[in-house]
């Protein structure tokens, strides 16, 4: 059995749940919109071009979490996942992770996007097994904060390999499925790098490297 790695937005969706939560929360008036919006746009600009702080953005992501009411949170969740996230679930990626499972490999989505945004997503793309930044949360509320290493550039291999070692795997004959530059770390580590509907960074680095380069848009 071997490990089929996907990454979350803008690959298996055709758009980044981190920012369209951002922009669900400006739309239902629970944070403040000039300056929520500002900030969201900001922090993509710096994750496309490699240079976002991911301590600073995840301060910024996580603290309506511990503002918000745990039945509103819940609540919102639900209706973002079939507002904004089921319209770009890409069929490919689905028809891809049932091919995977046919053959006998264990489908993993892992991604720098939080928990409690990405459960949710990863249900319904029907895969058990996710590796996400976690919010940390005391005594059932969140604080605001990260608990443990964020899941993002060489941390996605920090938090792998902490899973690998729970679930008794390895990366032998493993793939992994991404889009973005920031995750050329775990693209070198697995044995079968794809490159899906890459950024310009990627693009040129897997024509470099000869890895392939696929979409699960068209």
């Amino acid at each position: 059995m071997s490990l089929a790695l996907f990454d979350l937005d803008n690959t298996l969706l055709a758009g980044d749940s981190d920012y369209l939560w951002g922009c669900f929360l400006v739309e239902k008036g629970l944070v403040d919109k000039e300056l929520y919006e500002e900030a969201n746009e900001r922090f993509y600009r710096q994750y496309a071009e490699g240079e976002l702080d991911i301590h600073e953005f995840l301060k910024f992501a996580l603290t309506p979490l511990a503002k918000l009411d745990a039945d509103l949170l819940a609540s919102l969740q639900q209706e973002f996942v079939q507002a904004k996230i089921q319209p770009i679930m890409n069929q490919a990626g689905k028809d891809l992770i049932a091919k995977h499972r046919h053959d006998g490999d264990h489908p993993v989505i892992i991604t720098a996007t939080n928990s409690f945004v990405t459960g949710p997503i990863a249900e319904a793309f029907g895969v058990p097994d996710l590796i996400a930044t976690e919010p940390e949360k005391v005594s059932g509320r969140y604080t605001g904060e990260v608990d443990g290493t964020p899941c993002f550039q060489e941390g996605k291999i920090e938090r792998l390999r902490a899973w690998l070692q729970i679930s008794k795997m390895d990366l032998d004959g493993s793939w992994f499925y991404s889009d973005s530059h920031n995750d050329l770390p775990l693209l070198e580590e697995v044995t079968h790098p794809v490159a899906v509907d890459p950024d310009e960074q990627l693009r040129q680095i897997a024509n470099e490297r000869g890895w392939p380069i696929t979409s699960f848009r068209h």
